[in-house]
């Protein structure tokens, strides 16, 4: 009878699956043993690719942050927005990376590296070291707060929408609150307006201010 033969293991095999079962599933799925069963082997064969499970964690962190391009030092403020983005976009696809990367026990070279990049293109765009020092804080929580917000409100199901709107008239009822109830409504029934990324709205506010100050 002919055997089935699996595939070798190797530490690019077992972060490359291990990232696909945490975007699917969360951070709180990951086991080495759901691991090992994914890629059909035990969880003691793991480690000899990897140390344990923080090192595993810290290598899917590696793989999102090597998805985020850095700033062209010399590209200034446009350079820095397509860095934003890039950034932002990982971190959409990856949602739970970016309170990981808030995460004292997980500071890779990789995210030191790109703090490095940020504090240089704002330096090299022509900004002080005291306007670079608040500008870099700004623009980096904008990426990762904003990021982490996001991976905490999903869209509103279209199943769902008419018990939304009842929770909207009940709870938030346009006489007593009007604002947010228009507010709801707006997530409800969609406009022009959805059309643009609040994360970019508000990266070009703060790039916008800092050309200002710049000039």
């Amino acid at each position: 009878m002919a055997t089935t033969r699996r595939k070798p293991l190797s530490r690019e095999r077992i972060l490359a699956v291990a990232l696909e079962l945490v975007d699917e599933q969360g951070i709180d799925a990951l086991s080495m043993r759901k691991l090992g069963q994914s890629l059909g082997y035990e969880a003691m064969s793991l480690y000899n690719h990897v140390v344990n499970k923080d090192d595993l964690l810290d290598g899917i962190l590696d793989l999102v942050l090597a998805e985020m391009e850095l700033p062209d030092p010399t590209g200034g403020l446009p350079a820095i927005r397509a860095s934003a983005l890039s950034a932002h976009d990982a971190l959409k696809r990856h949602p739970w990376a970016a309170s990981m990367l808030l995460a004292p026990g997980h500071v890779r070279p990789a995210r030191i590296e790109a703090m490095d990049a940020l504090l240089g293109a704002l330096r090299n765009a022509g900004f002080s070291a005291e306007t670079t020092y608040h500008a870099y804080h700004v623009l980096d929580a904008h990426i990762i707060g904003f990021s982490l917000w996001a991976s905490t409100h999903g869209s509103i199901p279209a199943d769902v929408q008419d018990d939304v709107r009842g929770f909207l008239d009940r709870m938030i009822p346009v006489e007593t609150y009007p604002y947010l109830h228009e507010h709801g409504m707006q997530h409800l029934e969609g406009g022009s307006y959805q059309d643009v990324s609040a994360f970019e709205y508000g990266l070009d506010l703060l790039l916008g201010s800092l050309e200002r100050l710049r000039s």
